[in-house]
């Protein structure tokens, strides 16, 4: 399977940026796996960002993430990546959960995280075309990242 150009333009390799091919054949972004990060507001709904064509399943909506590096927790790599992609802050966030996909050569973690302080997110780097907060009954009718449209109903489960 032919991916996207690994990195976008400019992009300061980290070890851990590198594809994982699974047995089947299937490509999965992060040598020590990947996390992302589901902002929740109750006022405005879920922070979603737009992928870029370029990046793995461009051109669908996901959350801000990435590869995780040697030897960082996965609340971190997700905090992390969504400062670098969205400048959403950390400090103004309460860690609700973690849903894991292990798929034993490889993980994903998505951190569900509640705003505490309303805040604008900022398109931060190269890896989206857009960021928005979407009303939590509309989220599932946006072109979905495949990964992230089959764990939306048990993440939304966990925001109840």
């Amino acid at each position: 399977m032919s991916g996207p150009p690994p990195f976008p333009p400019g992009h300061i390799r980290d070890p851990g940026d590198a594809w994982v091919e699974g047995p089947d054949g299937q490509r999965f972004w992060g040598r020590f796996g990947a996390a992302g990060l589901l902002v929740w507001s109750r006022r405005r709904g879920i922070l979603l960002q737009h992928r870029v064509a370029w990046s793995h399943f461009g051109g669908t909506w996901g959350l801000p993430g990435g590869a995780r590096k040697k030897g960082e927790s996965a609340i971190d790599a997700a905090l992390r990546e969504a400062a670098e992609e969205a400048t959403v802050p950390p400090e103004n966030l309460r860690v609700l959960a973690t849903s894991v996909l292990d798929l034993d050569f490889w993980s994903y973690t998505t951190v569900v995280a509640e705003a505490l302080v309303d805040f604008d997110p900022v398109i931060a780097d190269a890896e989206s075309n857009e960021l928005r907060w979407v009303p939590v009954d509309a989220v599932d009718t946006l072109d979905l990242h495949p990964g992230f449209a089959t764990a939306w109903p048990d993440l939304r489960a966990t925001l109840r």
